[in-house]
């Protein structure tokens, strides 16, 4: 309401801002053109009148060098410097710079830079040898046009006639320039005793051009200036001057010594010309501002009641408009606050409680405010009921959005723990299975397992909650980026690179993995299945970097932009979002632990993603527990049995756990992969490739690595028994130790 009457208002005042200003922008041109006229046309004619007789009495000392002539050019120098100074003062002036625009601005500069190109052409009149004579007589016409550009750019007022009787006015100053520029040639000639070539032809062209000049001002003067018009027409001095043209024009040979006419003669008409032009010139601008008075009159009276009675009236209707919408205003002002507080401060309020799980009462949260029975009044019922509806609404929403969660979380934790049996049971088989081909089978099982368990990983994490694997000390890195690598598919396809030998704190193990886990998974996703994915890490100045780089197509830079911008600033989750759900996750663990993950550009044109883990997570040297090397489960797996179990445990083969309690007698485990020399070929990522029965003990191989020695009876059965039981005494302590570490 307040907004509809304050642009009634303002549509009023608009109004009357136009009006005044239209009267006003009068008024203020009516006072530029007086200071135009003032500090510009008054000064800037001396000055055209000086710089015309100096260049006349220049062209005379160049044909006669006579110290009369000499003295009379300084003695006009002087008048035309003393004329200049005082143009430039007026023209250079804080009011002038104020009423001119950016044209006229750099008219007036371009007028000065002509007059002080003056000394040059004084300098070569001076010299008596000096072959530029007509170069500064030209020079001289520049300084003349610089000046009409001036007049031509300056305003006048706004009235259309009078504009174009000031543009007449100047034509006529333009005629008188041309003439002077034929005087100024013809008083040369006639002082050096004869015309040469060039000079004869520009003569003609000055003839040509001042005459037609003349006889176009003589017809723009007709509708305006009719005596002016008549006076050029019909001169007895112009006729006089045009007499001695044409003798100059019908010379036989213009060559040779001319002897129709002296400069005397010439001087004397062309100056009776020029004065009489110039009373012509004054006496039309003398009606010129006669007519102007009417003109100036109107628009301050324009100015005066567009200006007062226009702003009574705006007054008067503000006063009256305020008066008697004070009331309506007040009551909208409390209907206002009260839905801006409803905004700003309780619903927000109310969801962020309800986010922290606060059950709230809705009355409670939305009181009913009192706006009385009027129209106003009706329209705050309204509102209190809108906002007892959005506050129902957000306490559903959040009531939905928890319930969803829940479930998430529930049907997480129970894949997780169907998962945790499956890979115990595959456990057992693996250990208790000799035949080859079964054996691969059951490890091909447990790696989809484990990718099954990070599935529902990914669950629980996407609700909000914390998996429930942990450990209680340090895990070696290479092995937590190995267990990584063992929970991706394509897992054959990656390179683990050399690794410093540093550790990761236990608390954060089951969540980089995870972390490191997804972005390996993407980078062989997106990447040609030739191609290899590499995994490097090293120490830097803020941590610990982990680097996982492909091979692909890689990402345009705003798509790299807009990930990276995710990661750093996950938001909040939407059941809608099912896309790039593996970065979503690895910016909510990033985010648990302060974890700087960037992805960008790699040097083959793929992606690299570049994981900085702090430095308090990461512990240097010899430290944690101890681990065995990691083998990657696939097709090209060793036949182990020396490997403790992986029930829900960090890494695929081996797991990492606490080491077992000492036994009755130390365990003896089969020959490993390692042992024999037929294992050292590996696969295109450096992982081992199977040697069948290689991890067999010897007396289960079908066919001996090597020749039994004849002097060994081999062990007794009961050494066998003690061994074997022993063996299995330390793996299940193991197992009860590995169990205890997660669900710490």
């Amino acid at each position: 309401m307040r907004t509809k009457i304050t642009a009634l208002l303002l549509s009023l005042a608009a109004l009357w801002v136009f009006a005044a200003w239209v009267t006003l922008r009068e008024g203020v041109n009516l006072l530029w053109v007086q200071q135009m006229d003032q500090r510009i046309s008054t000064p800037g004619d001396v000055l055209v009148i000086k710089l015309q007789e100096e260049r006349r009495l220049s062209m005379i000392l160049a044909g006669q060098r006579s110290p009369e002539n000499r003295q009379a050019l300084l003695d006009k120098r002087a008048e035309t410097d003393a004329a200049s100074a005082e143009y430039k003062r007026l023209a250079d002036s804080t009011t002038v710079r104020m009423a001119a625009d950016d044209t006229l601005e750099l008219r007036i500069d371009s007028s000065f830079s002509a007059l002080t190109d003056l000394d040059q052409a004084r300098a070569w009149f001076d010299s008596p040898n000096s072959q530029y004579v007509e170069h500064a007589s030209t020079m001289y016409t520049e300084a003349v046009t610089a000046m009409f550009r001036v007049y031509d750019g300056m305003a006048t007022l706004d009235d259309d006639k009078f504009a174009n009787d000031t543009r007449t006015l100047v034509s006529i100053n333009r005629a008188r320039e041309l003439f002077s520029q034929e005087d100024a040639l013809v008083s040369g000639v006639l002082a050096n005793g004869r015309f040469s070539t060039e000079t004869y032809n520009d003569f003609m062209q000055l003839v040509g051009a001042q005459q037609h000049a003349y006889k176009e001002v003589a017809q723009n003067l007709e509708e305006s200036f009719p005596e002016a018009a008549a006076r050029i027409n019909k001169n007895e001095v112009r006729e006089k001057a045009t007499n001695l043209e044409n003798m100059l024009i019908d010379l036989p040979n213009p060559k040779k010594p001319i002897r129709v006419i002296t400069l005397p003669e010439w001087s004397a008409a062309s100056k009776a010309w020029f004065d009489d032009t110039y009373d012509i010139m004054r006496d039309s601008g003398d009606t010129l501002v006669d007519d102007s008075v009417p003109i100036a009159t109107g628009v301050i009276i324009r100015l005066i009641l567009a200006g007062g009675l226009g702003f009574f009236a705006v007054v008067a209707s503000v006063v009256l408009s305020v008066t008697t919408a004070r009331h309506l205003v007040q009551q909208l002002e409390r209907l206002k606050e009260a839905a801006n507080e409803l905004a700003d401060v309780r619903l927000p309020n109310v969801v962020e409680r309800l986010g922290h799980g606060e059950t709230l009462d809705v009355k409670t949260e939305a009181p009913p405010l009192e706006f009385g029975d009027d129209d106003i009044g009706q329209v705050g019922q309204a509102f209190n009921a809108v906002q007892e509806t959005a506050i129902r609404t957000a306490v559903e929403q959040a009531e939905l959005r928890r319930g969803i969660r829940d479930i998430l979380l529930s049907l997480a934790r129970r894949t997780q723990a169907l998962v945790h049996r499956q890979l115990t049971l595959l456990d057992v088989m693996e250990r208790r299975e000799i035949d080859t081909e079964e054996l691969e089978d059951l490890f091909k099982i447990d790696h989809l397992a484990t990718r099954m368990r990070r599935n529902a990983e990914n669950l629980i994490i996407l609700s909000g909650a914390t998996p429930a694997r942990g450990w209680r000390r340090p895990v070696p890195m290479v092995d937590v980026v190995r267990s990584a690598v063992s929970e991706v598919e394509d897992y054959t396809r990656v390179t683990v690179m050399p690794i410093d030998e540093v550790h990761l704190v236990g608390r954060a193990v089951a969540d980089i993995a995870h972390l490191l886990a997804e972005l390996i998974e993407n980078a062989v996703s997106f990447s040609p299945p030739y191609t290899y994915a590499q995994i490097s890490g090293h120490m830097v100045a803020s941590g610990y970097a982990i680097e996982v780089e492909d091979r692909g197509l890689g990402m345009s830079d705003e798509n790299l932009e807009l990930i990276n911008q995710r990661i750093a600033d996950p938001p909040e989750f939407n059941l809608s979002s099912s896309v790039q759900l593996g970065l979503y996750v690895v910016g909510k663990l990033a985010e648990r632990y302060g974890i700087q993950v960037m992805l960008k550009r790699s040097p083959y044109k793929g992606t690299t993603a570049v994981v900085i883990i702090p430095r308090e997570l990461i512990e240097e040297g010899e430290s944690g527990a101890p681990s065995k090397p990691l083998t990657v489960v696939g097709a090209s797996m060793p036949e182990s049995t020396d490997s403790p179990s992986r029930n829900g445990e960090l890494f695929t083969v081996p797991a990492l756990v606490p080491p077992p309690a000492p036994a009755e007698a130390p365990p003896v485990n089969a020959p490993s992969a390692a042992d024999d020399p037929s294992q050292s070929s590996t696969t295109p990522s450096g992982l081992p490739v199977r040697v069948p029965q290689a991890s067999l003990a010897s007396q289960l191989r079908e066919e001996p690595l090597e020749a039994p020695v004849e002097d060994d009876p081999g062990r007794s059965p009961e050494e066998i028994r003690r061994i074997v039981g022993a063996f299995q005494s330390g793996t299940l302590r193991g197992r009860a130790a590995s169990v205890e570490s997660e669900t710490e």
